[in-house]
């Protein structure tokens, strides 16, 4: 059974940083491409941020470069995205997906960044 397991989220300031975690069991995230995506309230779920399955190649959405950063353990078979810089406009629930002849999701985990 494949599970994708978030942590992490949490209330931060504007300016602030949270990393999250997305650990993966049933399935060896260095034969997935994983990613993570974000959906807030009244809007569409949007990539994020993508690492390829050899770990090689990144991708991030415009409104995040430069301030998050996606990486993996594969030893822990965990991914993380580290994020800084955090702006209001960053509040949605963070999902993880892997992905590989077939996608698996996570539950997600809320962030919100508000004074």
């Amino acid at each position: 059974q494949v599970q994708l397991v978030e942590y992490g989220g949490d209330l931060v300031q504007p300016g602030g940083s949270l990393r999250l975690s997305c650990v993966a069991s049933g399935i060896d995230i260095s034969t997935y491409s994983m990613s993570w995506y974000r959906q807030a309230p009244g809007k569409e779920r949007e990539p994020v941020a993508y690492i390829s399955n050899y770990g090689d190649i990144t991708n991030y959405a415009t409104s995040v470069k430069g301030r998050f950063t996606i990486s993996r353990d594969t030893s822990k078979n965990t991914v993380y995205l580290q994020m800084n810089s955090l702006k209001p406009e960053d509040t949605a629930v963070y999902v993880c997906c892997a992905r590989h002849s077939e996608a698996y999701w996570g539950q997600g985990t809320q962030v919100t960044v508000s004074s």
